[in-house]
């Protein structure tokens, strides 16, 4: 008998939008919860990357009848997750003291950039801002140049998403105890902060002493990206002795150079440059292969579900349309779910015992023919006009 996910019978309520959420919820989809995502209004759907393994309703939160029906399904409800700024999920009838009145063991996360309090709590704001702010911006990047911006992994998902199914997770554990539920302000820049322990303590000092300076941050010649024959680029990475001892042998020979000895850089980074030079970068793939050399290609988005490793951890079950769940357990299987935006309204409401004249007043009928057209399509369609 296949064992139950980890979060089998765990009900979500998503009205969440854009990125940061409904990435949140699809990671508690994937772990086998049941995320019932709430649409209706100018805000239409969440970005449809991150639907699979989610029902879609629609509810019109200005009417009285969908607050009803909002009110009638957080009453049969675990979490309920959104990313208004402050006070607008309130106004819709949906704030935490409205919903904690309905289900006092209702776990409610509330995922913004600031936070629910401080001056930034209403301002607008991405991840770029969320890094800037947090000192992540300012320090990534080529020393004596403008900060380096990477995707949006570290505040939007790491930052935001992740701490707050962190979060929900912890809160789905106390309610054993407590039998509470509770809300949780999750925001971006507080993860932001967090993922920053280890360098915030090293940043003036000899480690970090500045951007593009120290030992992880492209200034170490060994731990850097090599131009390859062919253009394209190896990762190197041998910090530990051991490794790069194995990365000299296997290049130069001789005397080992004291790596951590900063007098020794211009050595080693002209050696490393003229090396990987020679041969193009699938060839050093290929010859660092069980090397302990630290010595990686680096792939471009649409090479990595080819990589032979890749391919054996997946076996052809995920790809760039449908990224694998993660983590693996050694009892709970987690396939890759199905994705389906088909409206499930009158379903799930009848299934509330809510009839179906009420479920027509909280689901108009204009809403139905344009809601789901509103989801945030990725890739966004851009022009060079």
């Amino acid at each position: 008998m296949t064992a139950l996910k980890p979060l089998s019978g765990v009900r979500i309520v998503d009205m969440s939008r854009m990125a940061p959420g409904p990435y949140c919820t699809m990671l508690l989809a994937d772990l086998g919860a049941e995320v019932i995502v709430v649409g209706g209004g100018r805000a239409g759907l969440p970005v449809s990357s991150f639907a699979r393994g989610k029902d879609y309703i629609t509810l019109d939160l200005k009417s009285a009848a969908g607050q009803l029906a909002l009110a009638e399904l957080v009453k049969t409800a675990d979490v309920f997750v959104e990313s208004f700024r402050p006070g607008v999920a309130a106004r819709l009838g949906a704030g935490y003291a409205q919903l904690s009145e309905l289900n006092d063991k209702l776990i409610y996360c509330s995922l913004t950039g600031y936070g629910q309090h401080g001056p930034l709590a209403r301002e607008a704001g991405h991840d770029i801002n969320y890094l800037a702010l947090t000192g992540i911006l300012g320090a990534i990047g080529p020393a004596g140049s403008e900060p380096t911006l990477p995707l949006n992994l570290l505040a939007d998902f790491a930052g935001g998403s992740l701490f707050a199914a962190i979060g929900i997770l912890a809160a789905l554990y106390e309610r054993k105890t407590s039998g509470k539920g509770q809300h949780i302000d999750a925001a971006m820049i507080d993860g932001c902060l967090s993922l920053m322990s280890m360098h915030y303590p090293v940043w003036n000092t000899p480690v970090m002493p500045a951007r593009g300076k120290g030992w992880l941050t492209g200034e170490a010649p060994y731990y850097r990206c090599y131009r390859c024959a062919d253009d394209k680029y190896v990762s190197v990475g041998p910090l530990e002795p051991q490794f790069f001892a194995a990365l000299w042998n296997d290049i130069e020979g001789g005397a080992i150079p004291d790596h951590m000895t900063k007098s020794q850089w211009p050595r080693i980074e002209k050696s490393f440059e003229k090396w990987f030079l020679t041969r193009p970068r699938d060839d050093w793939a290929r010859h660092y292969a069980g090397m302990d050399a630290c010595v990686f290609p680096v792939l471009d988005p649409d090479e990595v579900w080819q990589h032979p490793h890749i391919q054996a951890r997946y076996q052809g079950t995920a790809g760039p349309e449908s990224v694998p769940t993660a983590p693996r357990f050694s009892r709970s299987e987690l396939p890759v779910q199905a994705t389906d935006t088909t409206d499930k309204t009158e379903a799930i409401l009848a299934a509330l015992g809510i009839s179906p004249s009420q479920i027509a007043a909280a689901y108009p009928e204009s809403e139905r023919s344009r809601v789901h057209s509103k989801a945030v399509e990725w890739p966004p369609i851009l022009t060079d006009e």
